[in-house]
């Protein structure tokens, strides 16, 4: 797989407490250069970026992030707000204590909720697999599905972990044929990307790709 491909499902991304507009302009810049899926920015910057990118690149935001135990009337708000200001996509982090008191049916309302804000536009459902066990893992896999989410991801990048193979292909084994599969945090190498794709995920959330691309530019010009 070469590497114009891999960047194609990258979406690159800058979600650090202290990201300033002169780090998410670069951000834009090199999507744009590379030809990623999309950039992936904290909500305050969503839309100063549309407005910079015109349209060549869909900007995806993060709603309840990192935690995801605000209320659904929260997340709601933030979704919309996104949405007005230019957002493409929203990616959106479960009520991980829900998921571990089994409260499906609000799991899977909350995640519907959203999809109804996002309409056509993606809508990505973060659950922490660090966190979870592997029966809740397929459980999420069964809830995304159901709900009509476009993607389920693994990870923040913000907890103690993040994706790993093993649950790439778990989530291809459960999820329902509509559903997407994104690998996010701690990806630290192009044949670490490859080895996601080539295990069903369809995007990248990382931060290093790009500049691992950059850093083998370098050494063959």
């Amino acid at each position: 797989m070469d590497r114009s491909e891999i960047l194609r499902h990258v979406d690159h991304t800058l979600l650090t407490q202290t990201a300033t507009w002169e780090e998410v302009s670069q951000i834009l810049d090199d999507g744009l250069k590379y030809g990623t899926a999309s950039v992936c920015i904290p909500p305050s910057f969503v839309e100063r970026a549309s407005v910079y990118l015109e349209g060549r690149l869909a900007v995806c935001t993060v709603i309840g992030f990192p935690n995801g135990y605000m209320t659904t009337e929260t997340k709601e708000f933030e979704a919309m707000d996104a949405i007005k200001k230019g957002a493409d996509e929203i990616d959106m982090v479960i009520n991980i204590g829900w998921l571990k008191e089994k409260k499906y049916d609000e799991i899977r309302k909350e995640i519907r909720r959203l999809k109804a804000v996002c309409g056509d536009r993606i809508l990505k459902v973060i659950v922490e697999t660090c966190l979870l066990t592997e029966e809740e893992k397929v459980k999420m896999c069964e809830l995304v599905t159901e709900a009509g989410a476009d993607y389920i991801k693994t990870s923040t990048g913000f907890s103690t972990a993040g994706a790993t193979f093993a649950d790439i292909a778990l989530f291809a084994e459960h999820v329902g044929s509509h559903v997407k599969i994104k690998a996010a945090g701690g990806i630290a190498s192009l044949a670490d990307a490859e080895r996601f794709l080539e295990l069903g995920a369809d995007r990248l959330g990382t931060s290093r790709i790009v500049k691992l691309v950059k850093q083998e530019e370098a050494k063959e010009s």
